[in-house]
């Protein structure tokens, strides 16, 4: 069975030059929409990161990962266009992006996107080679998050 495509849906205020998924683009298991208005195919059978769903695991893996892209408040909204999909959570992972935010206060939980999708590729048993090379905090992350990390390779995903 083909593994589908990841998709990611990227916020059109969303700055191109500081976006952690931007390495992605070349890769043909990744497909990337602008929102809003670009929606290019069904959403049958994905299921979408989100907080507040139930576990992301193993049991998923023949599911299409659909991921927003943009700020805690913009993907807030963006949520809302994607009524029908399932939502799916991940473990505790820590994230090693730098919050600066002065405005709003960002889910303790939050991940950038780049983390978010690593870990989901973790959770899932899927390859994860290649997707953290052009991370900046690649190091801080894994080290963060050890534990997680190689409980997820020896199949124990679920706390």
């Amino acid at each position: 069975m083909t593994q589908m495509k990841t998709i990611i849906v990227v916020h059109e205020r969303e700055n191109r030059a500081k976006c952690s998924v931007e390495p992605l683009r070349p890769r043909a298991d990744f497909e990337f929409w602008t929102f809003p208005g670009q929606q290019n195919g069904p959403l049958e059978n994905y299921v979408r990161l989100g907080l507040g769903g139930p576990l992301l695991t193993p049991a998923d893996q023949s599911q299409g990962l659909f991921v927003l892209d943009a700020t805690w408040r913009l993907a807030e909204k963006m949520e809302r266009a994607y009524p029908e999909l399932p939502v799916r959570s991940l473990l505790p992972w820590r994230t090693a992006y730098p919050r600066v935010s002065k405005t709003f206060a960002d889910p303790t939980t939050g991940l950038a996107t780049i983390e978010a999708i690593y870990a989901a590729f973790l959770q899932l048993g899927r390859p994860v080679e290649g997707l953290l090379d052009a991370y900046h905090w690649r190091e801080e992350f894994l080290t963060e998050n050890a534990g997680l990390i190689e409980r997820c390779r020896s199949g124990l995903s679920v706390l």
